[in-house]
C-alpha cells in the first residue's frame, strides 16, 4: 500500500480531522471550478440578471460581505480551497488578473446549465459551454505566462477541476412547462439521457484543454429544497418525482464517470463522482445528528412564501443561521457545505464518493 493510501482519520459528530501534515500545504498547483449558484462567487454580479447576490443579507458571514455568493458564508467551492491548502481564495473569471490565473479561477455562473436556454427566463447566464470558451481563453493565457505550450500541459494535469451543473436543467427548465418545451420534447428518461449525453462532449472538451484530475459532483436532493416544498404546499416530505429525476440523473452520470475512466484514449485523466445526494438525504433525514435544527426551510427568501428563491435585499435572516441546512429557498448555508466539502474530500463512508476522494484524486 502506497504512503497515499494510508490516511489517517478521525471521526468526531460526523465530520473529519485531517491529518495535521495535509493542513496548509497545498496540494495542488491550480483548481478550476465550473457549475452554477452553489459555486458561484461572482460572475453574475454584473450580468442583466436575477439571478445574483451582491446584497445583504448574503455574505453576512462572510469576511469579505456580499460578493455575489448564494450563501451566508463560504461556498462548497471555498471550502475545499481551504483544504486543497490555498492561501487565498480563487477567483470569479470576471475578476481575474495577470499571473493570479495560475492559481485557478471559478467560471461557475448562477441559473447556468448543461443545456445553453436553460435559465434564460432569470436573464443572462454563463452557460457550461460558454465558462468552457472562458476557460480556453485561460488557457492561452497561461501558455503565454509559461512559455510553451508543453510546460503548459504539464502544469494544468496537476490542476483540479471540479464540475457541477444540472440541477438548473430540471429545476430552470424540465420542469416549468410554461416556460421551456423539453417537457413536451421528451420523457424525463429521454430528457437525462439527452443531457449526459451532451455533458459528457462537454468534459470531453475540458480534457482537450489540458484536465486530468476532474471531480463531477452529483445533483442534490432538489425535491427536498424549501421552494420545492413551498410550491407544492407541503413541509413534510420531499417531492418525489422531482428527485426520482435527480436520481436518475445521477445514476446516469456515475456511469458516465465509470466510461470516462474506462476509455483508454484518455491517457492520465481520473474522473470521480461526489454523491451529493445521499450526503445531503442523511443530514436531511436526522439534522439533529449534525448539529442543525431546520432542514426544511431557509434562513431566509423561503420560496413562494415571499416570492423568492434567494434572500430578498435587506431582508433580515434568521439568527441561528448555524443552525439552518438551507440558507434560502434553494441553497445550503456554510455549515452544510462544510460537511459536504469535508466528506468529499476525505470521504466518511464508501457512498460519500466514486471511486475516489479528492484526497486521493489529487495524489495521482
Amino acid at each position: 500500500m502506497s504512503c497515499f493510501h494510508k490516511v489517517f482519520m478521525i471521526i468526531v459528530f460526523h465530520s473529519v480531522i485531517l491529518p495535521t501534515w495535509v493542513v496548509g500545504k497545498q496540494q495542488v498547483p491550480c483548481y478550476f471550478i465550473f457549475g452554477d449558484s452553489l459555486v458561484d462567487n461572482g460572475n453574475n454580479n454584473h450580468l442583466v440578471t436575477f439571478a445574483k447576490a451582491i446584497y445583504l443579507p448574503h455574505g453576512i458571514d462572510f469576511s469579505s460581505g456580499p460578493t455575489g455568493r448564494f450563501c451566508n458564508g463560504r461556498t462548497f467551492a471555498d471550502f475545499m480551497a481551504e483544504h486543497l491548502g490555498f492561501n487565498s481564495r480563487i477567483p470569479p473569471f470576471a475578476l481575474s488578473n495577470g499571473s493570479d490565473i495560475l492559481l485557478g479561477l471559478n467560471y461557475a455562473s448562477a441559473a447556468a446549465g448543461i443545456r445553453s436556454e436553460t435559465g434564460h427566463h432569470l436573464g443572462d447566464r454563463i452557460t457550461f459551454d460558454q465558462q468552457l470558451k472562458n476557460h480556453e481563453m485561460t488557457v492561452s493565457s497561461i501558455r503565454e505566462i509559461l512559455g510553451e505550450p508543453g510546460l503548459a500541459s504539464q502544469y494544468l494535469k496537476k490542476c483540479l477541476y471540479h464540475v457541477g451543473f444540472g440541477s438548473n436543467d430540471y429545476l430552470n427548465n424540465y420542469f416549468i412547462p410554461a416556460v421551456y418545451e423539453t417537457s413536451s420534447m421528451f420523457t424525463v428518461e429521454k430528457f437525462t439521457q439527452v443531457l449526459i449525453q451532451q455533458y459528457r462532449r462537454q468534459i470531453l472538451t475540458l480534457y482537450s484543454y489540458g484536465a486530468r484530475k476532474v471531480s463531477l459532483n452529483g445533483l442534490g436532493p432538489v425535491g427536498c429544497t424549501p421552494y420545492e416544498l413551498s410550491r407544492h404546499s407541503t413541509n413534510e416530505s420531499c417531492v418525489e418525482y422531482i428527485n426520482t429525476a435527480v436520481q436518475l440523473f445521477n445514476h446516469n452520470l456515475k456511469l458516465l464517470v465509470d466510461e470516462l475512466n474506462n476509455d483508454t484514449s484518455l491517457q492520465d485523466a481520473k474522473f470521480i463522482y461526489l454523491n451529493f445526494y445521499d450526503m445531503s438525504m442523511e443530514v436531511i433525514r436526522q439534522p439533529s445528528a449534525f448539529g442543525f435544527t431546520v432542514a426544511n426551510s431557509g434562513c431566509c427568501g423561503t420560496g413562494l412564501n415571499n416570492g423568492a428563491l434567494t434572500c430578498l435585499p435587506f431582508e433580515v435572516p434568521c439568527l441561528n443561521r448555524s443552525e439552518y441546512f438551507f440558507w434560502d429557498a434553494y441553497h445550503t448555508t456554510e455549515a452544510a457545505n462544510r460537511i459536504a466539502s469535508k466528506r468529499s474530500y476525505l470521504a466518511i463512508n464508501n457512498v460519500d464518493v466514486y471511486p475516489i476522494d479528492i484526497y486521493h484524486l489529487v495524489q495521482l
